[in-house]
């Protein structure tokens, strides 16, 4: 198994090093865009890329990493899309300011919770259906 790394994304004030965190594993059934995606969600989600993180541009991450330029390209259209992700022109892309999953989240809670007691679905009852399809 072939692992990449990456190290040193920065925020706008200066470079914060981020050690050894992000794999791409070539061999995976994960195309590489996808790995590389997900984990910049992972990043921020626990705290290591905070909102308002610079990221390093397109061409400068894809030779971190070794990976062509659309490859890293496509990552970045694609969590600017879902809202992750925020280009503001020249100054480079960033860390979006807002969870775009919490306000998705807390909607799709109350339209579930709604619907549970429409039809009369306790709290704990309701909770068993979620447990299944994550199952």
């Amino acid at each position: 198994m072939h692992v990449t790394n990456v190290a040193a994304l920065s925020d706008t004030e200066h470079v914060v090093e981020l050690g050894e965190w992000v794999r791409l594993d070539p061999d995976a059934d994960k195309a590489l865009f996808d790995q590389l995606r997900v984990q910049i969600i992972d990043g921020i989600r626990d705290g290591r890329l905070p909102p308002g993180t610079r990221l390093p541009t397109v061409r400068d991450l894809a030779g971190q990493i070794g990976l062509a330029v659309n490859t890293v390209a496509r990552s970045y259209r694609e969590l600017e899309a879902a809202g992750v992700l925020e280009t503001r022109g020249r100054y480079g892309t960033f860390v979006a300011r807002a969870d775009p999953a919490d306000a998705a989240m807390a909607a799709a809670a109350s339209a579930f919770a709604e619907t549970a007691r429409t039809l009369g679905i306790g709290k704990s009852d309701a909770l068993r259906y979620l447990d299944a399809v994550f199952d």
